[in-house]
């Protein structure tokens, strides 16, 4: 048996009320997306974090981002070996199946996730350090951003940690061989910024630059 119990009355509430108020106004879009199927223009790769709200700040609507999160905004290198990758498999729907046009990696400042690699890199959450760890196990992939950020004064490193997961997610993405086709070929293109959750702005990374600057 499966140990499943009805929704919380909250959330219930809430469900009706935009099913009676946001759905019923724009009923047609709804149908039109369930009969003609999603074409997203951008994919978003965004961290779990409940307070990063990805369709509010870009003022997205239903149909228009293909949208995955995890713990800290990471994408893995690209390794067919037969494991079950769902942020490898996401991305490869993306490119793909749905040929978006733009893929955004969106990382954020206080970032539990990045601060926990931060701790395991640094000798102070063993924890995380054991085989079983799910999630140390996947904040390996940002273990070279933490070597990169080891040299700076200890108060600038998780800031420049989380700048990192943006950077090491956009160098993994090129590993894929269909991603990196695409932005060769002109069809795709790799954007990556960084939110500040308390200031609510954007700061976007030049590949170029190798630097991060405000959005204005």
């Amino acid at each position: 048996m499966i140990d499943a119990t009805p929704l919380p009355q909250y959330l219930v509430q809430r469900y009706h009320g935009w099913r009676a108020t946001a759905f019923v106004e724009n009923r047609a879009w709804y149908r039109r997306l369930a009969e003609d199927g999603q074409r997203p223009r951008a994919m978003v790769i965004a961290c779990c974090d409940s307070r990063v709200h990805v369709t509010s700040i870009f003022g997205a609507d239903s149909g228009e981002f293909f949208i995955h999160r995890n713990i800290a905004n990471l994408v893995p290198a690209y390794a067919p070996d037969g494991e079950q990758h769902g942020t490898s498999a996401a991305v490869e729907y993306a490119v793909k199946t749905l040929k978006v046009a733009h893929l955004v990696v969106v990382g954020h400042t206080n970032c539990g996730g990045v601060q926990g690699c931060h701790a395991m890199c640094s000798g102070h959450a063993p924890e995380l350090e054991e085989k079983t760890s799910f999630v140390g196990r996947w904040m390996d992939i940002l273990r070279p951003g933490y070597e990169r950020v080891v040299t700076l004064p200890p108060e600038e490193q998780i800031k420049a940690l989380e700048r990192q997961a943006v950077v090491i997610s956009l160098e993994n993405l090129m590993t894929f061989p269909f991603v990196k086709a695409a932005v060769e070929s002109g069809e795709l293109s790799l954007h990556g910024v960084l939110h500040d959750i308390a200031q609510g702005t954007l700061d976007q990374y030049d590949g170029r630059s190798q630097a991060f600057s405000l959005v204005t």
